[in-house]
């Protein structure tokens, strides 16, 4: 498994996807966020074909710690079934890597 990963889920509005995206990184759960929309999706739910639009959150963590940022999303997500899925970061600038490998987790004593 890659060392770091890219992980995605949906909202119906922008200010759930500000609230995962703020309640996530300042947990430490991911280094940072990007929100992108509204975005157009289609899909099926319940048996019935649907459409609509969505906020993405793509989250940069690191692949150690996946369980509990999936746990915290499903938790926090307004959904009952929400996506979260994650792709692994294959490669990526050392500078990056390291920005996400050291701020995902406890924070640093100071």
């Amino acid at each position: 498994m890659a060392d770091f990963l890219q992980v995605s889920t949906v909202t119906e509005t922008r200010e759930q996807a500000v609230e995962l995206a703020r309640s996530v990184v300042t947990g430490r759960l991911a280094a940072g966020a990007q929100i992108v929309g509204p975005v157009v999706s289609a899909f099926w739910h319940e048996g019935e074909f649907g459409t609509g639009e969505e906020w993405q959150l793509l989250l940069k963590s690191r692949a150690d710690g996946y369980a509990a940022l999936e746990a915290h999303l499903l938790n926090h997500h307004p959904w009952k079934n929400p996506e979260v899925s994650a792709v692994p970061l294959v490669a990526g600038s050392d500078a990056y890597l390291r920005w996400i490998a050291t701020t995902v987790g406890p924070a640093p004593e100071q």
